[in-house]
């Protein structure tokens, strides 16, 4: 029997998306800080410490712990709940920070389990456990980077997460290893083994331009992917606002900058 409120859901939009959840009364979602985009008239809004699965018990102490675990990741210590408090169904939806997609992980369908990059997490129907995932190998805490703490999605009910650019899934069998760039990494299922790995190679090293390390994931169980984390997404544009642009393949060379408005 599951545990977690069991929530409907539907995923609209393209590149900006946007998930609308469906709650019988008396059904809780719950949502990351500023995820929220619109609701019907009788859903209550309530900000709680942590994730919302210590609510129902535990003392204050716990319910701290709760919220402090997330503070560790990046994470407000806070969350907001959206309760069903009239009659009949109501909806809710949550937007997308950024330009990607919105993944739906099952987590009764995945094994009780999912860890995913820390600033993923988007919402999930109350029950479902946001804690933090430690990566225990010296090499992954030394040089994991973006990998090194992650947020871990426990329980059995649905949990939304995003990421940037397109998205995809792959399936691992048992043995098959996969080399990722850490920040394109998005989530893995339980039985998944992470690790971090060098490059290698003097050249790839000094010129190569795609960072030191790789992340190895080995199977078996289920990796999701992105194409454009936002890390890079922010970095190009940082350096896009800051840096005097040339007109590539314009004869106007500098003159066009300013023709086109941009000043620079």
């Amino acid at each position: 029997m599951q545990t977690a409120h069991e929530i409907d859901y539907r995923i609209y939009g393209e590149e900006m998306q946007y998930v609308d959840v469906e709650l019988d009364p008396g059904e809780t979602a719950m949502a990351e800080s500023g995820a929220f985009m619109m609701m019907d008239d009788g859903i209550q809004m309530q900000t709680i410490f942590g994730d919302g699965s210590q609510q129902q018990g535990g003392g204050f102490m716990n319910k701290l712990f709760s919220a402090g675990k997330r503070l560790l990741t990046g994470e407000s210590l806070f969350m907001t709940a959206f309760t069903n408090t009239g009659q009949g169904k109501k909806r809710v939806a949550f937007a997308s920070p950024y330009p990607g997609k919105i993944i739906a992980l099952d987590l009764y369908e995945l094994g009780g389990k999912v860890v995913c990059q820390k600033d993923a997490f988007l919402c999930a129907a109350r029950g479902v456990s946001i804690g933090i995932e430690f990566q225990r190998r010296l090499g992954t805490g030394l040089f994991g980077g973006e990998g090194f703490i992650m947020q871990k999605l426990e329980g059995d009910g649905m949990a939304f997460v995003h990421a940037g650019g397109h998205v995809f899934q792959r399936v691992l069998q048992a043995g098959e290893t996969l080399r990722i760039d850490t920040g394109c990494l998005v989530a893995y299922t339980k039985d998944v083994a992470y690790d971090i790995q060098f490059v290698g190679g003097i050249r790839n090293t000094i010129f190569g331009g795609e960072g030191l390390f790789f992340a190895t994931l080995r199977g078996p169980g289920k990796v999701w992917i992105q194409t454009l984390p936002v890390s890079r997404l922010a970095s190009r544009i940082l350096a896009y606002g800051t840096v005097n642009r040339k007109e590539e393949g314009s004869l106007l060379g500098g003159l066009g900058n300013l023709l086109d408005g941009d000043g620079r």
